[in-house]
């Protein structure tokens, strides 16, 4: 059963328990919550989309489940971040001792955390300058690696901390470099 939100009875700037009863009484909604405490209701992505995403994904946990550095999270995952930003990427990976480091009541619900790798998948509702802007966010936060990807336009940019994004053409795999030793994701699937 579906149930209408009342958005403008909302406060703004919505604290972190107003966020937290938000998201609890609206399951089935994806939301994020900027650092100024701006909600963010995020629609669905169309099936490609998904599709898209579920392969990277894949790709990502084959690895990890082969040489368990980690734990990967999809994007239904939410974090706190540094900055008190509430973020949800597509995919991202936690190095497992600073998994471990967290409690158990941490991690149930928004880890206070910044992922070590974030992924974002540029869908069709999604705006360039805005994925772009919350790519810096996560570097300013501590994310190590990032990648954004445009499956429409065959591009992919390479956010690594402390240096300028890399913007590749018409790449056929992405590496995980240091931070994820022998991970190659193979886009040609993401591509088509």
């Amino acid at each position: 059963m579906s149930e209408t939100i009342n958005i403008t009875a909302l406060a703004n700037p919505m604290s972190e328990l107003q966020f937290e009863q938000l998201c609890a009484q609206n399951q089935e909604t994806k939301f994020e919550l900027t650092s100024q405490g701006e909600l963010i209701v995020m629609s669905p992505t169309g099936s490609e989309s998904g599709r898209q995403n579920g392969d990277l994904f894949g790709q990502i946990w084959y690895w990890n489940r082969q040489t368990k550095l980690g734990v990967v999270f999809d994007s239904s995952t939410g974090f706190t971040l540094p900055n008190n930003a509430k973020r949800s990427p597509d995919v991202s990976w936690i190095e497992i001792s600073r998994w471990q480091e967290l409690t158990s009541k941490q991690r149930r619900g928004f880890a206070p955390i910044a992922p070590d790798f974030v992924l974002e998948l540029l869908s069709p509702n999604d705006r360039l300058q805005d994925t772009q802007q919350k790519m810096a966010e996560y570097l300013a936060c501590g994310v190590k690696l990032g990648w954004l990807i445009d499956p429409d336009e065959q591009r992919v940019e390479i956010y690594r901390w402390g240096k300028d994004a890399e913007v590749l053409l018409d790449a056929q795999s992405l590496s995980g470099e240091d931070l994820l030793p022998g991970l190659v994701v193979k886009l040609g699937e993401v591509f088509i």
